[in-house]
């Protein structure tokens, strides 16, 4: 995930520097008061509320080293869906506590403020009623699988049955691609899919989570999870083989708990569009590869504030390929996988939301 650090105080950065030594699979930006002392590469903002107002869009994950209720001020003319919010915690000063405050299920919210406690040494505050019932919630599990929950109303339907100690079915498209990758992945997780068509769906009332390619019609507990698109942004040097691109990959899904034909779309810059080894790898998958211009690509990375190599920028023309590639593909995307080296290879992946 990408995270937006907000310190208010001296200690909050001391904590945030903690949080980022402790958790190298996320990404994170620290912003602090002009002023402040910090240390390199960190962001300086005037007020706030006008840094919050620039950040909220922009990252996956929000993350105050503050009073909650500075945060809740923040972060409320900005909220939109549990389905688009980004993860928002909150730490406070003493780094006794680490409060998931919104997206706790399909925003990732829940699991990073695990994370962050354990970096810490603080105690995790979840009050989802299902993770406090220790229930697993079809939009948690949703967000794991890499799937879209919809309608928004039948996540509600679906978690309260399971509150109130009911059970639900859960089912798998015979049609779905990948159908047995998401059969193992649910077994993965204690919980069984039964394989049944379309029709078979609407035979029954029952509460069902159905895992399907597409949303169809609706009825009353009845929740659809769809798959999102995985976009793989590479970067890679001149002439390497498409074997050695296809291990990067590979081993980039397996860091998400993907396999690599989950990838809908491989993204590049312009200068690698006849690079044979990309194009034979994207060829092999089956899916298309997109192709974008120094002027984009540099949008992108100011856009989102993206960390440029100097070495790659005075080779191509600017400095990040893999994550400003992935984030160009989609108008809504959140970071499965930072900017990651492999030999001679790097790798982004992007859930398009």
């Amino acid at each position: 995930m990408r995270c937006a650090v907000f310190s208010v105080t001296s200690n909050g950065i001391a904590l945030a520097e903690k949080l980022i030594k402790g958790c190298p699979r996320h990404s994170f930006d620290v912003y602090v008061k002009e002023g402040r002392k910090a240390g390199e590469g960190v962001f300086h903002y005037s007020t706030l509320k006008d840094a919050v107002a620039e950040c909220f869009e922009r990252y996956d994950a929000l993350i105050f080293f503050s009073a909650l209720g500075i945060a809740v001020r923040m972060i409320a003319p900005h909220l939109e869906s549990k389905l688009k919010d980004p993860a928002v915690i909150v730490v406070d000063e003493a780094g006794r506590h680490a409060i998931s405050v919104l997206s706790g299920h399909v925003g990732g919210a829940n699991e990073l403020t695990g994370e962050a406690a354990a970096v810490l040494g603080a105690e995790p505050v979840i009050t989802t009623a299902t993770d406090v019932n220790e229930i697993k919630a079809p939009d948690a599990l949703a967000s794991k699988l890499g799937m879209r929950p919809v309608p928004k109303s039948e996540i509600q339907t679906l978690n309260g049955t399971l509150v109130e100690g009911k059970e639900i079915k859960w089912a798998v498209d015979t049609l779905l691609e990948n159908a047995e990758f998401y059969e193992h992945k649910l077994e993965e997780y204690g919980v069984h899919g039964e394989k049944i068509s379309v029709d078979e769906i609407f035979k029954s009332e029952a509460p069902t989570v159905f895992l399907t390619q597409s949303e169809g019609k609706h009825r009353k507990g009845l929740l659809y999870l769809i798959p999102q698109r995985l976009i793989a942004g590479i970067g890679c040097r001149r002439g390497v083989s498409s074997e050695l691109i296809r291990d990067a990959l590979e081993k980039a899904c397996a860091q998400i708990g993907q396999d690599i034909t989950r990838v809908s779309e491989i993204a590049s810059t312009v200068v690698k569009s006849d690079e044979a080894g990309l194009l034979e790898l994207a060829s092999s998958l089956g899916v298309k590869t997109v192709f974008f211009d120094n002027e984009t690509l540099e949008r992108t990375i100011n856009y989102y504030k993206l960390p440029q190599s100097e070495f790659v920028k005075k080779q191509i023309g600017v400095g990040n390929i893999c994550e400003a590639a992935a984030l160009s593909a989609v108008k809504d995307g959140r970071t499965a996988l930072p900017k990651t080296k492999y030999t001679k290879v790097t790798v982004a992946l992007i859930w398009e939301k």
